[in-house]
């Protein structure tokens, strides 16, 4: 998909309150300026646009790399009240390149898209000038579409049908194929509608339009489900609706990827968790074992105090009677040997 920032050269003159076109030719341009706008920002949210005037006073840079449709209305509607004077080709296109010099992101491709509804005056009459101006474009790596209407197309010299200044002009100025001329004669065709059909925007068109409607748009979120406009809506003729959908295939995908990225987690946790459990039943096991000898051991020690009540007492007697037959011999000795000596004392 195209990656681009555009500057698109409108024409303000005198001629432009002709009403061969409707409703008008300002406002014919005014709408095929919408268009090539949308297109732009639809086929790659990175391009910018720009736009200027090249009549009344002279050349005037309007709005320089904006992404807002907004300001390209304003700027539109501001020029609406300066229609007057004559076109500056040469000075205009020399401003646009020096406004796309100083673009932001140097990453983007140059382009200028000039509008011509003025007959050729002055030094855009001048084909010798117009060519080395479209060589030193060619030089800096300008691309330069130019769409003429109404009076800007050039009438054919007798024995020179396809010669024409303009022509010559783009033809000098293409690289791979990147510059192009289209020519809108007055009639029912508005110029919108033959810029969407012309080289100028099917590139932009095709990045926007998904591989199943014969559109580039592979790389697109769009292009990856397989059916999102089976409503049969085309992005170049809705774009609001074409950035609604593209939107909305966004954030489903969004959602797509978070749950397979849980699915995967949560499945990748579980081997996890099973390997933790095998020790966990061991130890239950061994609980229950150690439970069982603990009741064991502990009705063997009540079966010994059985036993060492009834059989210490046995053992105890012995010693017990013992030291009671000491303790009265002693005392017998003692009342002996008291009454010996009273005995001895009375005589």
């Amino acid at each position: 998909m195209p990656l681009e920032a555009t500057m698109m050269v409108i024409d303000n003159s005198e001629y432009m309150r002709n009403g061969d076109y409707q409703p008008n030719r300002f406002d014919a341009q005014a709408d095929a300026v919408n268009v090539v706008f949308q297109t732009k920002i639809d086929s790659n949210p990175e391009n910018t646009v720009g736009i200027m005037s090249m009549a009344g006073k002279g050349p005037e840079v309007l709005v320089t790399h904006s992404k807002d449709l907004g300001q390209i209305l304003k700027a539109i509607h501001t020029t609406s009240s300066k229609v007057g004077g004559a076109i500056d080709i040469p000075t205009a296109i020399a401003v646009a390149q020096l406004a796309l010099k100083h673009r932001e992101n140097k990453n983007l491709r140059q382009r200028i898209i000039v509008f011509i509804g003025s007959p050729l005056e002055g030094p855009a009459a001048d084909e010798k000038g117009m060519v080395k101006l479209a060589k030193k474009l060619k030089k800096n790596n300008v691309a330069v579409d130019v769409v003429c209407f109404g009076d800007g197309i050039e009438e054919p010299v007798s024995g020179q049908e396809d010669k024409s200044v303009l022509k010559s002009f783009v033809e000098n100025a293409t690289s791979s194929d990147n510059s192009h001329l289209v020519v809108v004669p007055p009639g029912p065709r508005l110029i919108s509608d033959a810029l969407i059909s012309s080289p100028i925007l099917s590139d932009d068109r095709s990045a926007s339009i998904p591989t199943e409607l014969g559109g580039t748009g592979g790389d697109g979120p769009s292009a990856s489900s397989g059916g999102d406009f089976e409503f049969g809506v085309d992005p170049s003729l809705d774009p609001e609706l074409a950035m609604a959908l593209r939107i909305s295939m966004q954030e489903a995908q969004a959602r797509e990827v978070a749950a397979s990225t849980e699915a995967s987690s949560s499945g990748a946790s579980q081997p996890a968790t099973t390997s933790l459990t095998v020790p966990a039943e061991s130890t239950e096991d061994e609980e229950e074992a150690l439970l069982a000898q603990a009741i064991k051991m502990s009705s063997e020690e009540d079966v010994d105090m059985e036993t060492v009540g009834t059989t210490k007492p046995s053992e105890t007697d012995a010693p017990m009677n013992e030291d009671d037959e000491d303790e009265e011999a002693a005392i017998a000795r003692a009342i002996a040997m008291s009454m010996q000596q009273d005995e001895q004392d009375k005589k």
